[in-house]
């Protein structure tokens, strides 16, 4: 597997680049790191604690979203035009060097 490098954005401003190998979720790199990011549904897409805002300058690097990933990230705390879903972007080369912005906060809409 080949190594790529994530740039993650903290609430703070601080930058935090990190090296992984392809194939895991921004989800599941960011739980492996003890980042804040809640992931309450453990990646089934049923929830929109794993929102992250894509840099704009990386947004056109992701797949389109699915309609059930639009239908939850309508359910985030400060959805903007490049919002995704931590547990739908998989890892590989092609994203190496994509920077995304950590939310300050998110909503936890499970079982409502």
């Amino acid at each position: 597997m080949s190594k790529v490098t994530i740039i993650f954005v903290h609430p703070d401003g601080r930058q935090q680049p990190v090296e992984t190998e392809t194939g895991a979720t921004i989800l599941q790199l960011a739980h492996e790191q003890g980042f804040e990011m809640e992931g309450a549904c453990e990646g089934n897409m049923a929830c929109s604690t794993c929102h992250v805002v894509v840099d704009e300058a990386d947004f056109d690097r992701l797949p389109e979203a699915s309609e059930e990933e639009e239908e939850m990230l309508d359910l985030a705390l400060g959805l903007t035009a490049t919002s995704r879903l931590g547990c739908q972007i998989l890892i590989t080369d092609e994203l190496d060097g994509m920077t995304l912005h950590l939310p300050a906060a998110t909503r936890n809409m499970m079982g409502f």
